[in-house]
């Protein structure tokens, strides 16, 4: 994994409530943040595909073994 460092303006309110929210560091909070949006256009791929795929499993028969 290679590391980038950057320069962020960030208002101090903004972080502030965001490292509370987190209880970490700011290096911690931004990266977090960060991971959110990337994981967001993933959610977003997964949102595209509702109601297009088509699965064969019986919710009814995976749950007889739980009896």
């Amino acid at each position: 994994m290679s590391v980038q460092k950057v320069t962020v303006h960030v208002e101090s309110e903004l972080l502030k409530r965001a490292r509370a929210q987190t209880g970490k560091g700011v290096t911690a909070t931004i990266r977090g943040g960060l991971e959110l949006v990337a994981a967001g256009q993933v959610y977003d791929r997964l949102r595209a595909l509702r109601g297009k795929v088509a699965f064969t499993i019986d919710p009814r028969a995976l749950r007889k073994d739980r009896r």
